[in-house]
């Protein structure tokens, strides 16, 4: 899965060799739940606690939607939506069959476009909605649900609670009170795992299910993931050998680690990614500034800047080894377009040679290349990725020394918004920003 032979010409051995000993300490504390943070780490074992009762749940729930809805409408923000999002757009077709369920996602714009466009669309369709928060009141989502309960009440009257599935914390905050109140099924998202971790609870399983992808493969790699993490030694513990990776590059002054894909359908991937180290590593003034992108596409608009560019940065390579589906090039009598020498090949070894021959003109300008060979997408390998990256970002941190599960930063600019519009209790901070004006 991990080959790092483009990054050795830029770091020596002897610099993972030093970092052994923390590595293995930092996998020890992430598995005995002794690290920073270690009220927030139940992701590290949580497939192995799923029970067989909770999956079967989260199955005869999805049945359920899928016989009363045309649409499942997945309200929530960062991790409560993109885990879900890079599933669904990685697993399923590019383009929905005649019939089945629609999936939409709401709750992650303030965009007032969007928004009521949305509730245009869903005026003649039947829907549910899966509403996804700890607390109910972080106001992207909160501000969606508000909107769309309305609109389920119009269409359904006394039996809209009937359409509403609650994904939060048990026995804490308002949405878990406002769902008992009403009779919503509730399914748990647990208390010691964040947001931006719980892709693979019922956060991302139920909307998953929805869309019929095998939840128990899902948790089968998730399974093994963890399995050979705990059990692997440093030099063949592949989530260790890529934290060191990292680290030892952002030694030398690397800043920015480009997640690269050569599949479209890992872009909310990418996006999930994002989320994941930016909020879990950016503490303190330290950490890698997290961006993607996907080649060929963006070879035409960042190529240039990343083969001559300041070099502060390095890519990370995700390959697919085994394409969906596959072309040849056909053959023109006339090859107006100089294109028959490619006949021979299919489109996927077209575009695996891109990669290489990308790779090599990267790492020749100055660019290590870390590549991650993933044998095919599926609800398997798609969950082992996700686990690969969730431990590598855990040992990233502890390597920085910074803890990967609070995001202080985040609250800024909301005490500034929450400012702005008057919310009670902050009159003074109102004042101080009208004065900035």
């Amino acid at each position: 899965m991990l080959n790092y032979q483009q990054v050795l010409p830029f770091i020596k051995k002897t610099d993972l060799e030093a970092l052994e000993p923390q590595a293995l300490k930092a996998k020890e504390d992430l598995l005995h739940k002794t690290c920073l943070g270690n009220d927030f780490v139940g992701w590290v074992d949580y497939p192995n606690r799923l029970s067989e009762a909770d999956l079967k749940a989260i199955v005869a729930a999805s049945q359920t939607i899928q016989n009363q809805s045309q649409v499942l409408l997945v309200i929530g923000i960062g991790g409560s939506y993109l885990g879900a999002k890079s599933a669904l757009s990685m697993l399923r077709a590019y383009f929905k069959k005649t019939g089945g369920l629609e999936i939409l996602f709401v709750g992650n714009t303030l965009s007032s476009t969007y928004t009521k466009a949305v509730l245009q669309y869903l005026q003649h369709k039947d829907f549910s909605i899966n509403v996804i928060s700890k607390s109910g009141t972080t106001t992207e989502p909160a501000i969606a649900f508000r909107l769309f309960r309305g609109l389920l009440k119009e269409k359904y009257g006394s039996r809209f609670n009937e359409r509403i599935y609650c994904t939060t914390t048990i026995g804490k905050g308002v949405l878990y009170s406002e769902a008992i109140n009403n009779n919503y099924q509730i399914f748990a998202i647990p208390e010691d795992i964040g947001g931006r971790y719980s892709v693979l609870t019922p956060v991302g399983l139920l909307p998953m299910a929805c869309s019929n992808i095998d939840i128990y493969q899902v948790i089968n790699g998730a399974s093994q993931a963890i399995f050979n993490f705990s059990q692997k030694p440093f030099w063949e513990n592949q989530v260790l050998l890529y934290a060191s990776l990292r680290k030892a590059l952002y030694d030398q002054g690397k800043r920015i680690e480009m997640l690269v894909y050569y599949e479209p359908k890992l872009h909310y991937f990418g996006e999930w990614y994002k989320q994941l180290f930016g909020e879990s590593e950016g503490k303190n003034h330290l950490g890698l500034f997290p961006v993607t992108a996907n080649y060929s596409t963006d070879l035409h608009s960042l190529g240039q800047y990343v083969q001559d560019g300041h070099r502060h940065l390095f890519e990370t390579v995700l390959n697919i080894n085994k394409p969906e589906e596959d072309l040849t090039i056909p053959l023109d009598q006339l090859d107006f377009d100089q294109l028959n020498y490619l006949t021979k090949y299919s489109l996927h070894q077209i575009n695996h040679q891109a990669l290489v021959g990308t790779t090599m003109a990267h790492v020749d300008g100055g660019v290590p290349n870390i590549l991650i060979n993933v044998p095919e997408l599926s609800p398997y390998y798609y969950a082992y990725l996700v686990y690969f990256f969730m431990l590598s970002c855990g040992i990233s941190a502890a390597l920085l020394g910074v803890n990967p599960y609070d995001q202080p930063g985040v609250e800024a600019y909301k005490r500034n918004m929450f400012a702005l519009l008057g919310k009670p209790g902050l009159e003074k901070l109102t004042e101080e920003l009208k004065k900035k004006r």
